[in-house]
């Protein structure tokens, strides 16, 4: 399935870029390469309409299959990515709840620390 979804993602990133690509400035239609007007080449309305409706079909389709993508990859991502690394519990990562490292128990006592002595008193 995701094998799948992948392939039909990166066709649509490919179909989409060819779109916009396709799609000329103000003023140079689509239809002048073919000797005609560019408002008769895709119907009344231009080709502006209908590049545009397969620009917003490509992105709505783009953008469904990254967030399939997203979603179906995110689902199993449990473990570690590394398989002999031992997952640590929740309660032993990060600093303690006062923010700073807690000191060693051989280190001295900082002056800024209440209850240190200052030297020579």
């Amino acid at each position: 399935m995701t094998v799948l979804l992948t392939i039909l993602h990166v066709v649509v990133a490919i179909a989409l870029i060819l779109v916009v690509l396709l799609q000329a400035g103000k003023g140079a239609g689509i239809g002048a390469a073919f000797g005609g007007s560019s408002q008769t080449l895709f119907g009344a309305r231009g080709p502006t309409s209908f590049l545009g409706k397969l620009t917003t079909a490509a992105a709505i389709l783009f953008m469904l299959t990254s967030l399939l993508l997203t979603y179906i990859g995110s689902r199993g991502s449990v473990g570690s990515i590394v398989p002999a690394a031992p997952l640590r519990p929740a309660a032993q990562s990060g600093p303690p709840a006062g923010g700073a490292p807690a000191p060693s128990p051989g280190a001295p006592a900082s002056p800024a620390q209440p209850g240190a002595e200052k030297p020579g008193s």
